[in-house]
């Protein structure tokens, strides 16, 4: 999905900014997070099974939780660079793979 790997770089470059501000141990869980959404996408489309395939996307979708996370703590804490753009990015991911994942679970049960 282009809108993950686009996100992805978006966190990297967000990460690279906490770095230069010495907000190291947040930087590094955002990169791990937020990377991996797209990661477990990529690795979805090689899934062995429908079913497969909706537990990766959940993986992926459990990640880009943590990710929000991640973002609204930084979001909401002195000193942080606000992360713009990246919460609103990040929705639209999950709103995607909710969707995905409701609309193939329904095919699996026809």
């Amino acid at each position: 999905m282009k809108e993950s790997f686009e996100f992805a770089l978006m966190v990297i470059k967000y990460a690279e900014l906490l770095d230069e501000k010495r907000k190291y141990i947040i930087a590094k869980q955002l990169v791990r997070s937020g990377t991996s959404v797209g990661a477990n996408i990529k690795e979805a489309q090689n899934a062995e099974s429908k079913a497969d395939f909706v537990h990766k996307l959940k993986v992926s979708l459990k990640e880009a939780d943590e990710t929000e996370y991640w973002l609204f703590l930084c979001e909401n804490l002195e000193n942080y660079p606000n992360p713009e753009g990246l919460i609103d990015k990040l929705n639209g991911i999950i709103k995607m793979l909710n969707k995905i994942i409701s609309t193939t679970k329904n095919n699996i049960r026809t």
